[in-house]
């Protein structure tokens, strides 16, 4: 038996608006790295989106290389990462010739071939080919067999792609490809896996909402969601990465599971319980898998309240958190009571005041008539349209100035 971890969209060097997140990723990867090591796991999926950005920060990149050091165990255990929507396929196959000798393998581009050969850890690389790799492990005595699907951009695909129907052909295509890998190269004499970063879903359900966080892939090339019937039949078990929410899509020949982003992200994921999954796969059987919830990071709450004494003995509560919090009022928030807020906790996001019983709102829509208005008038207007009162003083002083910039550009 083979015990594998999954884990994806690692987003490393996020931002949370003007809060930085990289302690926390620090704290949940070397969480993982505990399970991984408490489970004794033999490999390890990153399924994409490894980075937040196509150019990240020195401090991402050192904390990755930092994190997939640990939990090669000094080379020990592999690592197969591939790249996400958000992540550049140069910089993260860049560093794989030194990468590989630790174990650790980055896969980024559909035509990258992994050099076959026995490491000085031991681990072997017996077959090879675009978007495959067969390993053996020193304490196996039969070979992993990874289909490798990395996100895969309009540029990368359009010499695939006719001009016709886009979306079918598209699904056809990637479908056709790794059946073919899949017939060539996974037998039941080996445990047969796939890591993809795609949006999947089966054929005829409503498709999985994206996390308000990320970059929206249901069009690749135009092209709409895959489906969980194109990923071949020997495969034992599916690991992806996009959706930040653990969930198996399908079980139609095998699990099709995305494992969830490590933090939550974006307040959308508010009420999520992030996760690893651990599986458990051996040679022609079905696997066992199960996930393993994290526990490190700042929690993000939604959160409303209509008076000051409730929002503090909130706030006063629940100090290691992120918050976007609604104050219900008359009108706007006063200073005095945004001051108290904001100074009784370090994590609040985003303070959203929401107008008890707007007034006017039905008489204060835009009409083509006020066009001819000045720029103030028309804010005034705009703004007692969508918020159901006059802007402040300070406000419209904003407004005044930027509008003033303007005019000297």
């Amino acid at each position: 038996m083979i015990k594998i971890l999954h884990t994806a969209d690692w987003h490393l060097g996020k931002r949370l608006q003007e809060f930085s997140r990289l302690e926390e990723q620090k704290l949940v990867l070397e969480e993982i790295q505990q399970i991984a090591d408490r489970e004794n796991v033999d490999l390890i999926l990153l399924a994409g989106d490894i980075f937040d950005t196509f150019n990240p920060s020195h401090e991402a990149v050192e904390l990755l290389y930092k994190s997939l050091r640990r939990l090669s165990k000094g080379g020990k255990r592999p690592i197969i990462a591939i790249s996400g929507n958000h992540d550049s396929t140069q910089f993260v196959e860049a560093p794989d010739p030194l990468a590989r000798d630790m174990g650790i393998f980055f896969y980024g581009k559909y035509d990258t071939i992994i050099p076959i050969g026995k490491l000085d850890n031991g681990i072997e690389i017996t077959q090879s080919d675009e978007g495959f790799v067969e390993m053996k492990l020193p304490e196996n005595d039969f070979p992993i067999r990874v289909i490798l699907a990395p996100y895969a951009n309009e540029v990368s695909m359009k010499t695939y792609l006719g001009e016709g129907d886009r979306e079918e052909e598209f699904r056809n295509v990637m479908g056709a490809n790794w059946k073919k890998i899949a017939d060539q190269y996974c037998n039941e004499q080996g445990v047969n896996l796939f890591a993809g970063h795609f949006f999947f879903m089966k054929e005829g359900e409503k498709p999985e909402p994206e996390p308000e966080s990320e970059r929206p892939i249901l069009h690749v090339g135009g092209t709409q969601a895959l489906f969980t019937r194109n990923i071949p039949s020997q495969i034992q078990y599916a690991a992806l990465g996009h959706l930040h929410r653990y969930h198996a899509v399908g079980h139609e020949h095998c699990p099709v599971v995305y494992s969830s982003s490590p933090l939550a992200y974006s307040f959308s994921e508010a009420d999520q319980e992030k996760q690893v999954v651990i599986i458990e796969g051996e040679p022609g059987k079905p696997v066992n898998y199960r996930p393993i919830g994290l526990k490190q990071g700042r929690p993000l709450f939604r959160r409303t309240f209509d008076n000051l004494p409730d929002t503090l003995a909130w706030l006063e509560e629940n100090p290691y958190c992120f918050v976007e919090l609604t104050y219900i009022t008359e009108n706007s928030i006063e200073a005095a009571t945004r001051k108290a807020i904001m100074k009784a906790h370090d994590g609040i996001v985003n303070l959203i005041p929401q107008i008890k019983n707007p007034l006017g709102r039905e008489n204060s829509s835009l009409q083509v008539e006020d066009l001819g208005k000045d720029m103030e008038s028309l804010f005034k207007l705009f703004y007692q349209s969508d918020k159901g009162q006059e802007p402040n003083v300070e406000l419209l002083s904003i407004f005044k100035e930027v509008i003033s910039q303007n005019d000297e550009v």
